[in-house]
C-alpha cells in the first residue's frame, strides 16, 4: 500500500457516497441506489477517528449530492445557487458529524441510532426554520416511484427518510459482518436488510390495490399553460397580450360542466392593490370572461399590494416615500366568480434569499436582492387558506409553487376542508432542466399523503392532472402552449398523515433531545469527577 492511500481513501468513499445519492435522485431510474448510498460514509465514519477529516469528507459528499441534484438553480440566480448549495451542504454535515462523535464515544449501537435520529431531526428542523430548503429531504427520493410508497398516507415523506436511513444502517451492519467472516451473522443481517427493503414495497402494493380505483366526476377542471417566458412576462408591453392569451386558451376548453379554471402563478403580472383588482383596466378581459361563464370559478396567480397607512404593520412592509405610507407586496392567488366577492391567499412558504429573508438577516436585504430577490421580501399569510365558493363542488387549496414541497403544510389545507389540491407555479426560471420535473414529481407525494387529486398549472411546464395515488394522467410538457380539461373528482376524508402529521420526525426530535441530554450530563459528570 502506498503512503498516499490513507489520504485518498476518505476522498474516494465520500465521493462515492455523493455520487450514489445523486444517482438515486429523481429523475434517475436508479432509485434503488438510495438503499446503500450512505454506506461509504458510514464505513468511513466507523474507521476514521479524526473528526475533522470526517467532517471534510462529509462536506465533499454533500457538495457532490447538492451540485448534482440542484445545479439548475444557477439558471435563475448564479450567486444564489452558489450560496444555497454551499450553505445546504455545510448544514447537512452537522448531523453526520454528530453521528461520528457518538459512534466513537458510545459505540456502534448508539452511534448508528444517532445517525438515524440526528438526520431525521435535521430534516424536521430544515422544514421549519426561516432558511428552510427541504428539496433534498430523503423521503423525496421516491417521487418518481409512487408505487413504492403508497403508505405515505400514514407517514408522509418522513417515513421514506426513515426507510432510507434504516436500510443503509442494516446494509452497513451486513458489510461489517461479512468482513468479520461470521457466517451466521452475515445471513441474519443480510436477510434483515433485504426484508426491510422489500416489506414496505409489498405493503405499498397491497394498499394500492384499494386506492386509485377509477372514479367518475360530473364536473371538470380546465388547466391552462400559457407558455410565457418568465423573464419577459412582467414587461408592461406584453401584459395585455398575456391576459388575452389566457382567456383564449380557456375559452377553447370551457364547457357547461366546467366548474374551475386554473391559471398559473403570477398569470396576472401587473401588480395592483388587492382592493383595486376589479377596477384595473388591463384585467377587464378577465372579469368579462368570468361574467360570460357564470358557472365557473377562475383561480389564478397575481402580483398584488396591500397598504397599511402610516403604520408599519409587518417586518416586510415597505415605505412609500411619496406619501409616507407602508405597504406589502404579495405573490398571491385569487379566486374570481361572477357575483361573488374576490378571495385572496398570499403565498406563505416563501423561497429563502429570493422571496424572503429571516428576521435576523433583513439587514442584508440589499445584498440578497442581487441574487434575484426583492428588497425586504414579500409579505405573506400566516397560515394556509382555502377557496370555498358557493355552488362550486371544488374546495381548493391554492398552493403556490415552492409551497408544494412542504408535506405538513399541505395537510393544513385539507384539514380546513380542501377537496382538491391546486398547484400554481412558474418553474420557467430554471429553464428546461431537471428542476421543473423534480418539482412536478414532488407533487405526486402530496397526492398520496392527502389522498387528494391535484390540478397543477405551470407557466411554462409541466401542467398536469395527478390522481390520489400519485399517477400522472394528463400533462402539458415543457414549452407546450395549451389547456387541459379533465373530470376531477373532489375527495373527502382525512388520512392518518393529515390528522397527525409527521410523527416520525417528532419522535426522532424527542429521542435526539434525550441522546443529547445524556451526552451533556455524561460530560458534566466526567468534568466533576476530574476535580
Amino acid at each position: 500500500m502506498t503512503s498516499t492511500s490513507p489520504r485518498l481513501h476518505p476522498v474516494l468513499l465520500s465521493a462515492l457516497c455523493g455520487l450514489l445519492l445523486f444517482g438515486a435522485w429523481p429523475l434517475s431510474p436508479f432509485t434503488f441506489l438510495i438503499f446503500f448510498a450512505w454506506v461509504p460514509l458510514l464505513l468511513l465514519g466507523a474507521k476514521n477517528k479524526n473528526k475533522y477529516v470526517f467532517f471534510l469528507s462529509c462536506l465533499l459528499a454533500m457538495l457532490i449530492w447538492n451540485i448534482g441534484s440542484t445545479w439548475w438553480i444557477w439558471n435563475s440566480t448564479a450567486a444564489g445557487a452558489i450560496g444555497a448549495i454551499v450553505a445546504n451542504s455545510f448544514l447537512m454535515c452537522l448531523p453526520l458529524w454528530g453521528f461520528h462523535n457518538f459512534y466513537h464515544k458510545y459505540g456502534a449501537k448508539i452511534g448508528l441510532a444517532s445517525f438515524i435520529l440526528f438526520w431525521l431531526s435535521f430534516e424536521y428542523i430544515h422544514l421549519s426554520w426561516q432558511l428552510s430548503w427541504p428539496w433534498l429531504t430523503l423521503g423525496n427520493v421516491f417521487a418518481s416511484t409512487p408505487e413504492w410508497i403508497q403508505w405515505y398516507e400514514y407517514t408522509g415523506a418522513s417515513g421514506g427518510s426513515l426507510w432510507v436511513l434504516l436500510t443503509n444502517v442494516l446494509v452497513f451492519i451486513a458489510i461489517k459482518d461479512w468482513k468479520r467472516e461470521n457466517n451466521k451473522e452475515i445471513i441474519t443481517s443480510s436477510v434483515t436488510a433485504a426484508l426491510v427493503i422489500a416489506f414496505p414495497i409489498i405493503i405499498s402494493v397491497i394498499i394500492h390495490s384499494n386506492v386509485g380505483v377509477a372514479e367518475t366526476a360530473t364536473t371538470n377542471v380546465v388547466i391552462v399553460q400559457p407558455n410565457v417566458d418568465p423573464y419577459e412576462k412582467f414587461g408592461s408591453a406584453t401584459i395585455e397580450d398575456q391576459v388575452n392569451n389566457l382567456v383564449l386558451l380557456s375559452e377553447a376548453q370551457v364547457d357547461t360542466s366546467t366548474r374551475l379554471v386554473l391559471w398559473p402563478e403570477t398569470a396576472l403580472p401587473a401588480a395592483v392593490m388587492q382592493s383595486e383588482l376589479q377596477l384595473t383596466v388591463v384585467y377587464q378581459p378577465v372579469f368579462d370572461f368570468v361574467n360570460r361563464h357564470t358557472g365557473i370559478t377562475l383561480q389564478t396567480g397575481v402580483e398584488t399590494f396591500k397598504t397599511y397607512g402610516t403604520t408599519k404593520e409587518t417586518n416586510t412592509a415597505r415605505n412609500n416615500e411619496r406619501d409616507g405610507t407602508y405597504y406589502d407586496a404579495f405573490n398571491a392567488a385569487v379566486s374570481i366568480k361572477a357575483g361573488q366577492p374576490l378571495q385572496f391567499y398570499n403565498k406563505s412558504k416563501l423561497v429563502p434569499g429570493v422571496e424572503t429573508l429571516p428576521d435576523w438577516l433583513l439587514w442584508l436585504a440589499a445584498i440578497f436582492e442581487q441574487f434575484g430577490g426583492t428588497t425586504g421580501g414579500y409579505g405573506k399569510d400566516k397560515e394556509a387558506g382555502i377557496f370555498k365558493i358557493e355552488g362550486n363542488p371544488y374546495v381548493t387549496a391554492p398552493i403556490i409553487c415552492y409551497e408544494s414541497i412542504y408535506g405538513d403544510y399541505i395537510t393544513d389545507y385539507v384539514r380546513k376542508g380542501a377537496n382538491l389540491l391546486t398547484i400554481i407555479t412558474n418553474d420557467g426560471w430554471w429553464a428546461n432542466t431537471p428542476g421543473h420535473r423534480q418539482h412536478l414529481n414532488y407533487a405526486r407525494l402530496r397526492a398520496i399523503e392527502t389522498r387528494r387529486w391535484i390540478a397543477r398549472s405551470a407557466n411554462t411546464g409541466i401542467s398536469a392532472v395527478i390522481t390520489d395515488d400519485g399517477r400522472l394522467v394528463l400533462t402539458k410538457q415543457w414549452a407546450e402552449k395549451g389547456a387541459i380539461k379533465f373530470p376531477i373528482p373532489p375527495k373527502e376524508g382525512e388520512t392518518f398523515y393529515v390528522k397527525y402529521g409527521s410523527l416520525i420526525f417528532k419522535v426522532a426530535l424527542l429521542l435526539m433531545g434525550t441522546l443529547l441530554s445524556y451526552h451533556l450530563l455524561n460530560s458534566l459528570k466526567r468534568r466533576f469527577n476530574k476535580r
